[in-house]
């Protein structure tokens, strides 16, 4: 065992015990974030314009402080942008991360020395973890790539912008530098296609023990890799034993990674986002992430089936209960308040809190009550893919309101690497599957008011045209798993087999 191994183990351990502290009094830790979080903004204008003097509990908070979207906090990041100090956390952010935005074009996300700080922690946290677990830290000393965004920075009145994976590789620690690709100046090129080309470039002939990045681009650097080596990835990479990912679901994935593979690699779930680094899976036996509850994020949650009414609840950690499905709303050392975040989650487990991402809260299809949720149509696609020969490489879900013939149904739009010999199975499993999960869905189904779901398939490379028609290929871009209208559907037309 190598060196650099021996000392991995040690530093894991020492993380592991210094994490159990709030682990086991998640409660306290979320008090103590609130308490810091109310007191460090007092003096910030968003601070004086919603009393903080005044705020003690949460019920004061909820009084004090709205839920918002960014396009209702766009004013309070104007003013930062304008050079202005002490607007949303005391002094000025050293970044903005730069996002897709929806009504307003671009978002500007502020973080702040203390949540960077937070961020890098999170993901080293994650790896250590790991190590913890298993006893595993061979890896450490092969070479690891991280398909992310450009560093490139840019920069507005003395704050720097850009990705949020783009400035994360600015904090890869000093340790692992010899150890990473691609090479800064790879990293740096903008269009996603030739990027990945010369990863592999610079890739194909190296000891890759771990690789990151989203599932659906790293599935195209796996794929490019196979056609110019002629070699799975595992044969390739001899010693390829860690695979790190976040963004979207990895199980309508697997298969095909682990075809792509030719054999099964460990893998770690994070739950990243420019607005901070919510979580991560501390097991390799259990499904769901640990919610990370003393990392500068105070959080609240709202059912997300009351989500859109006039005055819904507001609940802390201590009240939220296992399997209903919430919205979350984050508060930050970045100077998010009563943030809603759009992320949806369930709660799999409450000693410790361990979540799962169910979806969106404005991406659902309800066009018949029905309320079907990401979390839903990713797990049908699991067990489908499992009871036939099928692999997907991506596939979404739009409801058909009025076709040409027959009752209405949900259209799923999939791009098979393999489809299956037997389609009628496939879609009777998917259809069998969703009204198990959903009692909506069943009802709609059983009292004729929808007939089974139908496949409609995509075009090899379908899904990656249709993302880089709307200059969306690659980075944290991800295709969104389903809509309640056709706008995707629409726009995937071009693309159809």
């Amino acid at each position: 065992m190598s060196l650099k191994s021996v000392a991995a183990k040690i530093f894991a351990k020492r993380i592991a015990k210094k994490n159990t502290k709030w682990i086991l009094n998640p409660h306290k830790a979320q008090d103590e974030v609130f308490k810091t979080l109310i007191t460090s903004a007092l003096n910030t204008q968003f601070g004086k314009d919603h009393d903080f003097n005044s705020i003690r509990t949460h019920s004061d908070f909820v009084q004090h402080v709205p839920i918002r979207d960014y396009e209702e906090l766009k004013a309070y990041v104007e003013k930062i942008i304008e050079g202005i100090s002490d607007v949303l956390w005391p002094g000025k952010p050293i970044y903005f991360a730069k996002t897709s935005g929806t009504t307003s074009g671009a978002k500007y996300i502020p973080i702040t020395e203390s949540s960077i700080k937070n961020q890098v922690e999170a993901s080293r946290n994650a790896i250590l973890n790991y190590i913890y677990e298993t006893g595993n830290a061979n890896f450490v000393n092969g070479k690891m790539i991280f398909l992310q965004g450009s560093p490139v920075l840019e920069e507005k009145n003395g704050i720097k912008l850009g990705r949020l994976s783009g400035i994360s590789a600015h904090y890869v620690p000093s340790y692992l530098q010899k150890n990473r690709l691609p090479s800064w100046e790879t990293n740096c090129i903008e269009d996603w296609e030739t990027k990945v080309n010369e990863i592999i470039k610079e890739t194909e002939n190296e000891d890759m023990s771990v690789i990151a990045g989203i599932p659906s681009w790293v599935q195209m650097y796996f794929e490019k890799l196979n056609s110019k080596t002629e070699k799975k990835v595992g044969e390739l990479f001899k010693n390829f034993q860690l695979f790190i990912y976040g963004g979207v679901n990895y199980e309508p994935y697997r298969a095909k990674f682990e075809s792509l593979i030719g054999r099964k690699v460990d893998s770690i779930e994070l739950f990243p986002a420019s607005e901070g680094f919510f979580a991560y899976q501390d097991s390799q036996k259990e499904k769901g992430m640990l919610l990370l509850l003393n990392s500068g994020i105070f959080y609240e949650f709202v059912k997300a089936d009351d989500f859109f009414s006039e005055n819904p609840e507001r609940i802390t950690i201590k009240d939220v209960e296992l399997g209903v499905n919430y919205a979350m709303i984050i508060s930050t050392d970045a100077g998010l308040w009563g943030y809603n975040l759009g992320d949806t989650v369930q709660f799999i487990s409450l000693r410790p809190y361990k979540i799962i991402v169910s979806g969106r809260i404005k991406h659902f299809i309800s066009a018949f009550g029905e309320h079907v949720i990401a979390k839903e149509v990713e797990e049908a696609m699991r067990q489908a893919i499992e009871v036939t020969d099928a692999e997907v490489s991506e596939f979404t879900v739009a409801p058909e309101t009025t076709p040409k013939e027959g009752l209405p149904y949900h259209e799923w739009f999939v791009e098979f690497e393999r489809a299956p010999s037997d389609m009628d199975k496939f879609c009777e499993t998917l259809d069998l599957v969703m009204q198990k999960q959903n009692s909506y869905y069943f009802d709609l189904i059983d009292g004729k008011i929808l007939q089974q779901l139908q496949i409609t398939q995509i075009s090899k490379g379908g899904f990656q045209n249709y993302m880089k028609s709307l200059g969306k290929l690659g980075g944290q871009n991800k295709v969104q798993r389903l809509s309640n209208d056709r706008k995707v559907a629409d726009a995937l037309q071009p693309f159809i087999l």
